[in-house]
């Protein structure tokens, strides 16, 4: 499955954010890499180059590519409500974001990873589709003989988080998306209505 395997890290000191979880490199170096780093004198960015850079942090972020990132927006567009929260809420109900905020696993890309190696159901039958969009009470649960992998108990002995709209069942390992996040909920640094004017141009 395609997906972006450049330097994270370069990335994450571009937009100084660690958008891939935490970066000892942006720790050491936090400004925008290249070869003058902290002394290169950048000039004003055009409105249309901020926008742009916000929509690659959200794109990077959730791990999305161009293609997929698009047709999510225009899916996004066609709901009721406000088009960059409904873009925001359908990112946040992907599978692979679901099962990390649930912290079944440590960071998206794993996340990703153990969907598409069949270790997680939904309702019940194995889901290998990482963008596989949930609905309202489905209910998200690690396969059975998954259960002993050291990468996923590894993962949820070291969970400190809980999102309003997830339930997780320790014993069983069973999650419920419950509903589909507020903006206010949502802790990513995102501006949003940035990708929607790149977008409407």
């Amino acid at each position: 499955m395609a997906r972006y395997t450049g330097p994270k890290s370069k990335i994450a000191r571009k937009f100084k954010e660690p958008i891939f979880g935490p970066d000892r490199a942006l720790d050491k170096k936090p400004y925008p890499p290249g070869q003058h780093g902290i002394n290169k004198k950048r000039a004003k960015q055009s409105e249309y180059a901020v926008q742009l850079s916000e929509k690659q942090k959200a794109k990077y972020t959730y791990g999305l590519l161009e293609r997929q990132f698009e047709n999510l927006f225009h899916k996004a567009a066609r709901r009721k409500g406000i088009t960059g929260e409904n873009l925001l809420k359908l990112l946040e109900a992907r599978l692979d974001n679901v099962v990390f905020r649930l912290a079944v696993a440590k960071s998206r890309p794993a996340a990703r990873q153990l969907v598409i190696h069949k270790h997680i159901l939904v309702n019940g039958s194995i889901v290998n589709i990482p963008s596989y969009i949930l609905k309202p009470g489905d209910e998200v649960s690690v396969r059975e003989k998954s259960k002993s992998l050291e990468v996923i108990n590894d993962s949820l002995s070291s969970r400190m988080k809980s999102f309003p709209w997830l339930q997780w069942n320790t014993n069983d390992k069973s999650g419920r998306f419950i509903d589909f996040p507020e903006r206010d909920q949502i802790p990513e640094n995102i501006k949003e209505q940035l990708i929607v004017e790149l977008y409407s141009k």
